[in-house]
C-alpha cells in the first residue's frame, strides 16, 4: 500500500496542508524540476486555476502531465 504524506505548502501567502500519496509528491518534484520551478511554485500555479479540492487538482494535474 502506498504511504500518504501530509506536507505544508504556501498558497497565496498562507500555509496550507496538502495530503497526497508519496508517488504524487515524487511526480510533482519531477514536473517542477522539468519546468525549472520549485514544487511550491508549481502548486501555487495549479491552485490558481483549480475549481475543486487542492489535493484532487494536484492528482489530476500529475495524471494529465504524464498522459501527455
Amino acid at each position: 500500500m502506498t504511504e500518504v504524506r501530509k506536507r505544508s505548502v504556501m498558497v497565496a501567502g498562507h500555509p496550507t496542508s496538502v495530503t497526497l500519496e508519496e508517488p504524487f509528491w515524487d511526480a510533482l518534484k519531477e514536473l517542477a524540476a522539468a519546468e525549472g520551478v520549485s514544487v511550491n511554485a508549481l502548486i501555487e500555479r495549479i491552485d490558481a486555476t483549480r475549481t475543486g479540492n487542492l489535493s484532487s487538482a494536484l492528482r489530476v494535474y500529475v495524471l494529465a502531465a504524464f498522459r501527455n
